[in-house]
């Protein structure tokens, strides 16, 4: 039963994320095209202090969008701020965090070999791996490097870099992942709560009392909205990550995390170019070919180190057919079965079945990582040893 409400709260948390994140993300995009799109309007609008303006079709009427200065001829009644979407799934992400890898930090949060190697450790981390990230963020944001977008862009990747390798000293391959997007959602977040929404204030109640708002505070909170902009995309490849094993499960997961990531940024730039008229198809084409060395390369090494972690081969006792049944019996069958024996587990995690010799080489793409990197077993409660996962490996790289 226990297992059971554990689950119902996990799949209600992560639809209510998954629904506030497209709500949250959906708006962020709307409002750079918006911006980045409107164009100069005709004298009488400007003469009524309209900035720029766009003619938009959706839904089968037309809508005629106008931006001002700062404000109409009389305020509206009604205005709305676009703030719960960022709040809503940032407090849902942490609700989804602490239901999987708080109350199930053994199982999902230690990592095999990593320097805690105790689940009330490992929560201390992680709070914080999150918290000081958020404050390394908020002093770089006051430092005269903001202003130097490509400078300020190259000290955040090389952070990111430090982070994600950090976090894979810390925790298990699939959370470190997971920790590295979550600490990128706070701070998209916290632009919302610290930057975005104080500077909104100010400016409505600047001209709702005829005073000149601010320029350089509204300013800043545009630039907060467009580091969500850009940030968006790796932090949605953080948060799905937990079904790529073969990415994070990787030798050098935490170079891949951040060059993936670094790519889906820059193919952002070209659809916020692309807003101003500006068509530059060498950025697109440059991310996919870089997405594709990537991809040559993890591939190149993880063959090769998967060779070199299997070749040295226990002496059998058995045969090598009863071994490797007998390891998958002792630390994948709890698990991976029609009818998991594990507490917690009502069916196969993700639906794979590795109970046996036949099952495991249906599934060895996605247990070779898994197994390599150390992730599996979860939190190795098992206590596989180094022996039998080489025995395991080269079994897989034979078949």
């Amino acid at each position: 039963m226990d297992g059971m409400i554990l689950e119902w709260l996990n799949l209600a948390f992560r639809w209510f994320h998954v629904v506030a994140g497209i709500a949250w993300i959906g708006a962020s995009f709307y409002f750079i095209w918006l911006d980045l799109s409107l164009r100069e309007p005709p004298q009488w609008k400007s003469d009524k202090g309209i900035k720029g303006d766009l003619w938009a079709i959706h839904g089968g009427g037309i809508y005629e969008i106008a931006k001002y200065h700062l404000r109409p001829e009389a305020m509206p009644k009604q205005l709305h701020w676009f703030k719960w979407e960022a709040y809503s799934t940032w407090l849902s992400g942490t609700g989804l965090l602490i239901l999987m890898y708080y109350l199930q930090a053994q199982s999902y949060l230690v990592g095999h070999n990593t320097w805690l190697q105790s689940p009330g450790s490992a929560i201390v981390a992680s709070l914080l791996f999150i918290a000081v990230g958020q404050i390394i963020y908020e002093l770089l944001l006051r430092t005269p490097l903001v202003k130097k977008n490509l400078a300020f862009a190259a000290v955040l990747v090389v952070f990111i870099t430090f982070a994600s390798w950090l976090a894979h000293q810390l925790f298990s391959a699939r959370a470190a992942y997971l920790h590295v997007g979550a600490m990128i959602a706070t701070w998209m977040a916290g632009n919302v709560f610290w930057g975005i929404m104080p500077a909104q204030r100010k400016f409505v109640a600047a001209v709702s009392e005829s005073r000149e708002p601010d320029v350089n505070t509204a300013l800043f909170a545009k630039l907060r909205s467009t580091h969500n902009n850009y940030l968006t995309l790796p932090v949605i490849f953080c948060m799905i990550s937990n079904h790529y094993p073969f990415v994070y499960g990787h030798p050098y997961n935490w170079l891949a995390l951040v060059a993936i990531g670094s790519l889906l940024a820059w193919g952002r730039h070209f659809f916020n170019l692309k807003h101003r008229d500006i068509i530059k198809p060498g950025i697109l084409i440059s991310a996919a070919a870089g997405m594709v060395l990537v991809a040559i390369v993890m591939g190149f090494t993880k063959n090769t180190t998967a060779r070199e972690s299997a070749g040295e081969q226990p002496q059998l006792t058995e045969s090598r057919e009863m071994q490797i049944q007998t390891i998958l019996t002792t630390h994948c069958s709890n698990c991976h079965a029609s009818s998991p024996t594990q507490p917690g587990f009502n069916a196969p995690p993700a639906g794979l079945l590795i109970d046996t010799l036949e099952h495991l080489t249906v599934v060895k793409t996605r247990a070779i990582p898994a197994i390599n990197s150390g992730y599996m077993p979860l939190g190795n409660f098992t206590s596989m040893t180094d022996e039998e996962r080489h025995a395991l490996l080269l079994w897989l790289e034979e078949h």
